[in-house]
């Protein structure tokens, strides 16, 4: 059984990811925003270093990340430029 102090340190650990999640994924939607490819944004560093796999297909499956990406490709359309070279 897990003591007082052991579920203390694993509820801080536990929000102190939240956080760093929530920073990545305000992060991912302003480089999406600002024109940036998707793929380019996850291989950044700053993502890169502060989530692991698993965690980075969550914050994918945030409602915000999703929404960024949906505008992104409602303006390539719009555009008619789709990144891809000639």
């Amino acid at each position: 059984m897990a003591t007082l102090a052991e579920k203390l340190q694993r509820f801080m650990d536990d929000l102190a990811t939240d956080a760093v999640e929530e920073r990545v994924v305000e992060y991912v939607i302003r480089e999406v925003q600002n024109g940036r490819r998707l793929s380019e944004a996850l291989k950044d560093p700053y993502v890169k270093n502060r989530l692991s796999e698993e965690k980075l297909a969550k914050v994918l499956e945030t409602p915000e990340v999703v929404a960024a990406l949906e505008t992104q490709i409602a303006e390539s359309f719009q555009k008619r430029d789709f990144g891809f070279t000639e």
